[in-house]
Formats: structure tokens, C-alpha cells, sequence
């Protein structure tokens, strides 16, 4: 590039570059989220400094009677983010193909609920747990390619048919795992630990396994949708219907597969949860377990992005395991619900920016035209 070219390319300023970094804005709009909780425990006379030592603690861990470091709350930080990334990879793959998957509940309930089935119902092998992974990640994506048919074939809304299939898998999960060994209304007989996950690095927390599985299903993501010709077309489809049909693109059999692909995080998700070892008896479930719903706003604070979901389920699965803490120092645990809502009505604001980048490129036009 000459010196002249230099002098006529206009230099981005730090708004403009704040304006068009998703990644910046997504940053931002965490921060303020937490400011106004900050704001919100000092005027209900509480103590700010607890909420952030008690945030801090989930992040690294504290000194225990003995005096040795104990790691136990960042091993359950993990553990929690597992569903919440791997329900938020859920949510962000239908929307990089221009769906929206509000069924990552339901998707999550069948998993759980077909690897406790098989659990159960089968004499226990080694090995047991892959199969109840992979069993669960296949029927996670039969639910979330039904609707896809639907959609595709018939133009049925995707919202409301996972909506409605959320009722579906829940109370059909009630139905059938009241009917497995030893259930009664909250709870089915012991698991076997041939189906159980194992823990490592941290026995005295529920981190196991799974941690890996969802980093695993992360590179699966970002190498479908990034680097190959399938995820080529996944984008194109998000991008524009009618532009890709015309390219050559099959629509149809895209939005059939991108939602089976979607529901299988969570499927898998359901499994990891159940598996994981916070729970030695099956459940019963009685309500939804929320998983799908806050993977909703995972995918939006990590703007649809592999790196950008796990950052966002990691910081999920902080505020998560804040809440027992907050309680031992007199902040009420609804706090972290309080940060999640304004995190997501944050990021639900940031369209406006757009406003604002719009008005900024009108008046650099009509500067230019005025010289």
C-alpha cells in the first residue's frame, strides 16, 4: 500500500472498532450486567465485596480449615458448565442456520431420559456409559430432527413445535421412567457405576468426564460450521434462504439436518447431567430442569461462536456455583438469576447499536460529500 493510499484510508476509531466487535460488545454488556447487580446488593444494604469474593471462590477455590487450598468449588463451576455449553452449542447452531431451536429442553429431557431407560433396563457391561452417551445424543437428534422435517417439508414454525415438544418430552419422560425399576414419584432404583461417569482431578466436587466430552463436541461444532463444505452451506442457508436455493444449495435437506445436528448437544447434554454423579438413583422429573432455556442465552453472550459459547457457558457455570456461596455470606442466591435476565436483556439491546453504526456511516458520508 503507497503512502498516498495510506492518507486516504479513514482511520477507525475506537467506537467504530467497539461498534463492529461482537465479541467487545458481548464483553461489555457481561460487565454492565454485573455493575448493576453490584448497584442492586448495595441499596438492599448487603455487601458488594461478598458477591464478588463469593464469585471469586467459584472461580479459583479457597482455603479450607486446614489451611490447603481446596478446589472443590472450581471442580463444580466446571461440572456446571457442561449442559449449560453444550444446551448453548444447541442454540447456536440452529441460529447459524437461521432457525431458532427454543427446544433444547425438550432435547435435553429425551437424552436423560433414554440413557436412564437403558440404564436400567439393560444387564450393566463396561463401556456402559458410552453407549448411554451415544444412545442419547442419537434420540437428541431425532427430537430436534422432527421439527426440522416439519419446518423444512411443511413450514411449521420451529418455535412452536419445540415449544410444544418441550411438554412433550417432559411429561412423556414422567411416563416412562415412573414405569422403570424401583421408581416412585421422584426418584427410579440406583444407577449402576458401569453407566456412571468418571471423576477426575477434583473426587470431592461432580467434575468428571464430561468436561472433555463437551470440549470434544465444541471442535465438533467449530469444524463443521467453519471447515467443511456441509457448514458452508449451513451458513449460506442462515444467510440467505433463497440466495443459497438459487446457488445450487439444498435448503430443504440443510434445515432437516442443522436442527438433528442441534439437538444432539442436547441430548448429549440430558446424559452428562444425569451420568455425571450428582445423582446415584434415576429421576423422576416433575418440571424442567431450565438447562435448555439458559443455553438460549449462552449462545447469545458467545454470539453463536464455539470459543464464544464455552467462554459463555464457563461464566454460567460460575454464577451457578456462586449461589451456594452467596447464601454463607448473606447475599441472596437470586442475585446470579438478576445478573443472567440483565446480561441477556443487554445483549438483546446491543440490535441498537446497529442504529448508532448506521448513523455514524450517514455522517461519514455526507462529510466526504461536503469536502
Amino acid at each position: 500500500m503507497s503512502s498516498n493510499e495510506k492518507t486516504l484510508k479513514p482511520r477507525r476509531s475506537f467506537i467504530d472498532w467497539f461498534l463492529n466487535s461482537n465479541g467487545a460488545t458481548s464483553v461489555a454488556v457481561v460487565l454492565l450486567g454485573f455493575l448493576v447487580a453490584i448497584i442492586l446488593v448495595a441499596l438492599v444494604g448487603k455487601k458488594p465485596g461478598n458477591l464478588l469474593r463469593s464469585l471469586l471462590i467459584s472461580m479459583v477455590g479457597q482455603k479450607n480449615n486446614r489451611g490447603v487450598w481446596n478446589f472443590r468449588y472450581v471442580g463444580e463451576t466446571l461440572a456446571y458448565s457442561v449442559p449449560f455449553v453444550l444446551t448453548g452449542l444447541t442454540m447456536a447452531f440452529a441460529c447459524r442456520v437461521g432457525l431458532f431451536n427454543i427446544g433444547g429442553e425438550g432435547q435435553y429431557v429425551v437424552g436423560m431420559t433414554v440413557a436412564q431407560a437403558f440404564a436400567l433396563l439393560v444387564k450393566p457391561f463396561p463401556g456402559m456409559w458410552i453407549a448411554c452417551l451415544l444412545l442419547a445424543t442419537l434420540c437428541g437428534a431425532l427430537w430436534g430432527g422432527l421439527v426440522g422435517v416439519l419446518k423444512a417439508k411443511y413450514q411449521v414454525s420451529e418455535v412452536v413445535a419445540t415449544i410444544m415438544l418441550n411438554y412433550v418430552a417432559l411429561y412423556g419422560s414422567r411416563l416412562i421412567s415412573l414405569n422403570l425399576p424401583g421408581a416412585n414419584t421422584y426418584k427410579t432404583g440406583p444407577l449402576p457405576s458401569q453407566a456412571l461417569l468418571q471423576k477426575f482431578l477434583i473426587p470431592t466436587s461432580n467434575l468428571n468426564i464430561a468436561f472433555f466430552i463437551m470440549i470434544f463436541a465444541c471442535v465438533v461444532y467449530w469444524f463443521i460450521m467453519e471447515k467443511t463444505r456441509l457448514g458452508f452451506g449451513f451458513r449460506a442457508t442462515g444467510l440467505n434462504k433463497e440466495a443459497a436455493r438459487c446457488s445450487g444449495i439444498n435448503v430443504v435437506k440443510n434445515i432437516g439436518l442443522a436442527m438433528a445436528i442441534s439437538g444432539a448437544f442436547s441430548g448429549l447434554a440430558g446424559a452428562c447431567v444425569l451420568l455425571g454423579g450428582a445423582f446415584t438413583s434415576g429421576r423422576v422429573l416433575s418440571a424442567q430442569d431450565g438447562y435448555g432455556f439458559m443455553g438460549i442465552a449462552v449462545a447469545l453472550v458467545g454470539n453463536n461462536t464455539a470459543v464464544g459459547t464455552f467462554i459463555a457457558g464457563i461464566l454460567f457455570g460460575i454464577l451457578k456455583e456462586a449461589q451456594s456461596i452467596m447464601q454463607t455470606m448473606d447475599i441472596p442466591k437470586e442475585i446470579t438469576y438478576i445478573i443472567q435476565g440483565l446480561i441477556v436483556v443487554f445483549i438483546a439491546l446491543r440490535s441498537g447499536l446497529e442504529l448508532i453504526k448506521q448513523q455514524r456511516a450517514k455522517a461519514r458520508v455526507r462529510k466526504e460529500a461536503s469536502k
